[in-house]
């Protein structure tokens, strides 16, 4: 939207919600990319009037025809620093940029990493292209990857993007899908799986885990399986190769239906096939020479992060409504120790 832009005015249609905000969220027009979230804060800031005067109330009653004015406030500028940090980038339109997130890199500054993050880089990056998310000119973070996790994600570079594909995400309509190197093998033959609650073997030797995750009781740095008060979780895990004689390790694809935090960490280790590096899931667990060979069992025992990447990320484009899809190739650690495996 151009600064000579930023006076909405909505005649409120027939048989509005009860409240102001919803009532907005209804009747505003798409192309002002304004979610219900973003309503109530311009109502509560004093940006909307009703004939005139404000209304700071975004639980106020509604009439079908009033006429409500929406002043949007210029976009204001982050306190977050842009730094000239290198990205790759898969894709990038006026709308959206597509990263392919080394590992070791944050996402988004948090008190323990200030900067160095993926947003300090997009700031750098994106510069006047951002045309404001949520008020602020910054860029739109609608999922995540963990910090020591590689591979693609999407950014929002406008508040219309940012919407669409917010609203992608929390329908799971996004694929999602990763590799990794857990392990073990998990076997639709194994009768141990069988008995691990929460667990289902689907047609093509896929693995579905369906439970909750919360917050661990005693380290809140940590997810945990629960089954009831958490947030409901599904991952679809598929063996695409497995290593040893019996298996003692095994690459794995999977499928995100939601995007908990931790989600796949956690999963594979409530199954009993923890991520190969991972420090928080994995425990003590090491592999054999006599498995897999000395090369690999060095390189899989001295691996320094969890062995996990995003390897394809599909969505609708957020303006277009185009389907958008993109793969990326194994990073060389992961890459080199699937190798070492393989030859072992």
């Amino acid at each position: 939207m151009s600064q000579a832009s930023r006076r909405i005015r909505v005649v409120i249609a027939e048989d509005p919600p009860g409240r102001l905000d919803k009532a907005l969220a209804r009747d505003v027009p798409d192309a002002a990319a304004l979610s219900r979230s973003r309503l109530a804060r311009l109502i509560a800031e004093g940006h909307v009037r009703r004939d005139g005067v404000a209304v700071t109330d975004a639980k106020a009653k509604v009439a079908e025809g009033d006429a409500i004015e929406i002043l949007l406030p210029e976009t204001a500028e982050v306190d977050t620093a842009p730094e000239a940090i290198p990205l790759t980038i898969a894709y990038e339109d006026d709308d959206l940029i597509v990263i392919d997130k080394p590992a070791g890199m944050v996402v988004h500054p948090a008190p323990g990493a200030p900067s160095g993050t993926l947003v300090n880089a997009l700031l750098h990056h994106c510069g006047d292209t951002l045309s404001g998310i949520g008020g602020e000119r910054r860029p739109g973070i609608v999922h995540r990857i963990d910090k020591d996790t590689s591979g693609l994600l999407v950014v929002a570079k406008s508040d219309a993007a940012h919407h669409g594909l917010a609203a992608q995400f929390e329908a799971h309509s996004a694929e999602r899908r990763y590799l990794a190197l857990v392990y073990g093998c998990p076997d639709p033959a194994d009768p141990r799986l069988r008995g691990v609650k929460g667990t289902h073997w689907e047609s093509g030797g896929t693995l579905r885990i369906t439970t909750e995750l919360a917050r661990h009781k005693h380290d809140r740095q940590k997810q945990a399986v629960v089954w009831s008060g958490g947030r409901h979780a599904v991952t679809r895990s598929r063996v695409l190769e497995s290593f040893g004689t019996p298996p003692a390790a095994a690459l794995v694809e999977c499928r995100l239906e939601t995007g908990r935090t931790h989600q796949i960490r956690v999963h594979m280790a409530h199954v009993g096939h923890a991520l190969i590096g991972d420090p928080v899931y994995g425990g003590r667990r090491r592999l054999s020479i006599r498995a897999v060979g000395a090369e690999a069992a060095a390189r899989a025992n001295a691996f320094p992060r969890q062995a996990l990447h995003a390897a394809r990320l599909g969505f609708a484009h957020p303006v277009s409504g185009a389907w958008l899809s993109f793969d990326s190739p194994l990073p060389d650690d992961i890459d080199g120790l699937v190798k070492a495996l393989r030859a072992g």
